[in-house]
């Protein structure tokens, strides 16, 4: 399954608590291993901002939901999402269906 992550900066104190949060997060990351089941096909930062969006493919959504519990300083939104070929064919399938009801 395809999942559309965003993030952002939790809310926080004073700058200096950003500074520090900014500081963390990045010593976080430089020591985080990426679970394998996890395939990134986008993972892009906001310019001029602590936030972002990525694109990753996953069999494993409890390694999604470790990843999001490690960088406790964000707030995420993890959306499912799918080809858009994959939909149209759905959608007609389904469609289909519909109107083969009668009434």
């Amino acid at each position: 399954m395809k999942y559309v992550m965003t993030w952002w900066e939790r809310p926080g104190g004073s700058f200096a608590d950003y500074e520090a949060a900014q500081k963390r997060v990045l010593e976080v990351f430089q020591s985080w291993k990426m679970p394998e089941s996890l395939t990134f096909h986008q993972f892009l930062v906001r310019v001029g901002e602590f936030g972002g969006y990525a694109v990753i493919e996953t069999d494993e959504p409890a390694d999604m939901h470790r990843l999001t519990s490690a960088f406790a300083v964000f707030q995420f939104r993890v959306e499912p999402v799918m080809d858009v070929m994959d939909a149209v064919a759905a959608e007609v399938d389904a469609i289909g269906w519909r109107d083969s009801l009668s009434g």
